[in-house]
């Protein structure tokens, strides 16, 4: 398969992400257990986004200096492309997430640790997806169509239930986790498993990281088809889906208390999705250029936020 990443572009890319993993979990471990501020919420989130955007700005100048312009301004806007379409998708999980740690009871204080831990498994987890769909796609070129066709359906289905809740209690992993697993009912601060006159058992945060780390897999069945119809790359799939992962915990707390304002933005979401994988479908008749595909994405997504904020939920208008 074609990619940019050398053996030494690799080996930058993980040493940047370890680096900025270290920092998150020292600096949460500085200021311990407590409740995200929107004031600090906003200020990582503007920090996560800086260094997204300085790694595309460097990607950009090596390749330039390699002596191929029109290869690093492509790939500077794939990467840009693609980290913008994983970071709306992103917003979709938020919910979820906040459905999550509502039905579970767990308390402000303990919910950056729960998606700090949701985090280092997602990045696992996608990673895998990620070179397992470069290996089928460079193998065999019409799966582009059915991730395209599945895009599509996926889209539609959003709009056609929007407000869809979800039914923690019948999930499969959930009910196989209580019926085998020894569990107890209270929380134990951030401990995963205690033990108790010798035996072990398992904190109610042991099922809710267990939960957001299966919730990111099953949206990531949508996400990562849809950045494979910007690029081909493992490497820019890779780290533009890794840069807009690792934004996530602070973008939860930035918008969960808004989650009601935006009630439109499922219906910007599904259009995105519809969009790419129409874009997925026709990719051997007209393939759409990557600046096109980024103005789209933006117009899409701020247009449903933008009538969010001037269209009231239809419940007002009762």
């Amino acid at each position: 398969m074609h990619t940019i990443g050398t053996p030494g572009l690799w080996l930058a890319f993980s040493l940047l992400v370890v680096i900025a993993l270290v920092i998150d979990f020292a600096v949460m471990r500085a200021g311990g257990a407590h409740k995200v501020s929107y004031k600090e919420a906003a200020i990582w989130s503007i920090a996560w986004i800086v260094l997204a955007m300085l790694f595309n700005l460097g990607l950009w100048y090596w390749l330039g200096q390699r002596g191929d312009p029109a290869l690093a301004n492509e790939t500077a806007l794939q990467f840009l492309t693609g980290y913008v379409v994983e970071k709306a998708l992103a917003i979709d999980n938020i919910f979820v997430f906040l459905l999550i740690f509502t039905r579970f009871g767990v308390s402000a204080e303990l919910q950056q640790r729960a998606l700090m831990v949701g985090i280092l498994g997602a990045i696992v987890l996608r990673a895998i997806l990620i070179f397992i769909g470069a290996a089928l796609i460079s193998r065999y070129h019409w799966i582009l169509y059915l991730f395209g066709a599945f895009l599509v359906y996926t889209g539609i289905q959003m709009v056609r239930a929007p407000n869809d809740e979800t039914d923690f209690d019948s999930n499969p992993m959930l009910r196989w986790m209580r019926s085998h697993l020894r569990l107890t009912n209270e929380y134990h601060g951030s401990s995963l498993s205690v033990m108790k006159e010798g035996v072990r058992y398992f904190t109610p945060m042991f099922l809710v990281i267990m939960l957001l780390a299966v919730t990111d897999v099953i949206f990531a069945v949508d996400s990562i088809p849809a950045i494979f119809a910007i690029t081909e790359d493992p490497f820019i799939v890779l780290s533009s889906n890794v840069f807009a992962v690792l934004g996530l915990r602070a973008l939860y707390f930035l918008i969960a208390g808004m989650s009601e304002r935006f009630h439109l933005l499922n219906y910007g979401l599904a259009a995105v999705l519809v969009f790419i994988g129409t874009k997925m479908l026709i990719v051997d008749v007209w393939k759409v250029p990557i600046g096109l595909s980024l103005g789209m994405v933006a117009v899409l997504i701020g247009g449903s936020l933008v009538a969010s904020r001037l269209i009231p939920p239809a419940e007002a208008n009762r």
